[in-house]
């Protein structure tokens, strides 16, 4: 299986586990709860950070595997996505795209209803 979409299924693995958590999970937790709204937050910049590398992923494909001289070496496509991962990473921290506080509002919408 492909180093790249196995990384991406258990990030999305992952990411389901603790939208759930986040929705479901906290049903002892006052609304107020600082430590609900503090996972919530988590879990939306996890969101906003998986969503940054798939279309950072995206761009890095269509660009193909050019090494700094040229053709790249045989592992150039694990190293690309480790790449693509730390950028997504540092953009996220950095406050993204605005993506983490829409789906923030609407874990804290779900979690109300719940």
């Amino acid at each position: 299986m492909n180093p790249v979409l196995s990384a991406y299924t258990a990030g999305q693995a992952s990411l389901a586990g603790r939208l759930e958590t986040a929705r479901s999970g906290l049903a002892d937790a006052g609304p107020a709860s600082s430590d609900r709204a503090a996972r919530a937050r988590e879990t939306a910049k996890e969101f906003e950070t998986m969503m940054l590398e798939e279309m950072l992923g995206r761009v890095f494909e269509s660009v193909g595997e050019v090494g700094l001289f040229g053709e790249a070496g045989p592992g150039a496509g694990m190293y690309q996505s480790m790449l693509v991962k730390e950028y997504a990473g540092k953009i996220a921290e950095r406050g993204g795209i605005g993506l983490a506080d829409g789906v923030y509002a609407e874990i804290l919408k779900l979690q109300e209803t719940a």
